[in-house]
């Protein structure tokens, strides 16, 4: 009974789910990126899509530790505690010092040194790794986290 020729099909032919022509389509488009792509970089086209270069307002030399809890100790150029932030509190400071701490473990150089946290023209943060020149705008990050590094600069 359930041999009906009224019963739907359930399965389909394998040529049949995704048709051959988007399939194609799909891999032009790939090929027709990385042609982009490349040939932006054989040019030297400029980099558009980075901040623009604002003069530092004001500027603060800190140390960054931080463990996989998220918990987060800021000290300032003297040693003297900035932030000691909790698990619940210390997340995103915590995870910078982490790639803070990658960027350093791949250049070779010292992991102890301070970095730079700076506040530009136009209200615009970020934090800057002298030792290796990564840096990072922390506009993108949210408001919470654009706040933890901004009272690092006047914790008052």
């Amino acid at each position: 009974m359930s041999d009906t020729p009224n019963t739907p099909r359930l399965r389909h032919k394998d040529d049949e789910l995704v048709p051959i022509f988007l399939v194609r389509a799909m891999f032009a488009l790939v090929v027709v990126c990385l042609v982009l792509v490349a040939a932006a970089r054989i040019t030297g086209r400029p980099l558009e899509g980075t901040p623009p270069d604002a003069p530092v307002i004001a500027e603060r030399a800190v140390f960054l530790s931080g463990d996989t809890s998220g918990a987060a100790l800021v000290l300032d150029a003297n040693g003297s505690v900035l932030a000691d932030l909790p698990g619940e509190e210390g997340g995103f400071i915590a995870g910078v010092q982490r790639v803070i701490d990658r960027e350093r473990s791949k250049h070779g150089v010292p992991l102890d040194a301070p970095v730079l946290v700076q506040l530009r023209e136009g209200n615009r943060l970020s934090i800057l790794d002298p030792s290796t020149g990564w840096s990072a705008d922390l506009m993108g990050f949210g408001a919470s986290n654009f706040r933890s590094f901004a009272r690092l600069l006047d914790p008052s």
